[in-house]
């Protein structure tokens, strides 16, 4: 059996293309703080959920990134199909990651119970 599925790999390969593409192409500010933390594709690779985090904390900052991707989804689908060459490329949906935040609130209510 093999030990990653072609979702799985494929995924890999457009969280680093769109990690790649956020850091050098894009230049929209609303991006220039965002992270892609994972990728996970239908079995079909047909829907690609990605999932991104902010350096700055706040709904806004993840509202306003929400609204990037959005602008910028034309280009970015565009170029991630040349890069990849996939036979067919995946639609793209893009949601906050919210574990970061309940790791942070954990530590911290560990860290209260602590003292």
């Amino acid at each position: 059996m093999k030990p990653f599925t072609r979702s799985d790999r494929v995924g890999g390969q457009i969280q680093r293309a769109l990690s790649d593409l956020l850091q050098k192409d894009i230049k929209d500010p609303r991006l220039k703080m965002v992270t892609i933390t994972d990728v996970k594709l239908s079995r079909d690779l047909r829907i690609a959920r990605i999932y991104f985090t902010t350096s700055e904390s706040g709904k806004k900052s993840r509202e306003e990134a929400v609204e990037g991707f959005k602008n910028a989804l034309g280009y970015v689908k565009r170029t991630l199909a040349r890069q990849l060459g996939l036979r067919y490329m995946p639609d793209l949906n893009f949601f906050y990651d919210e574990s970061f935040n309940y790791a942070s609130h954990i530590n911290k209510v560990l860290m209260d119970l602590k003292k």
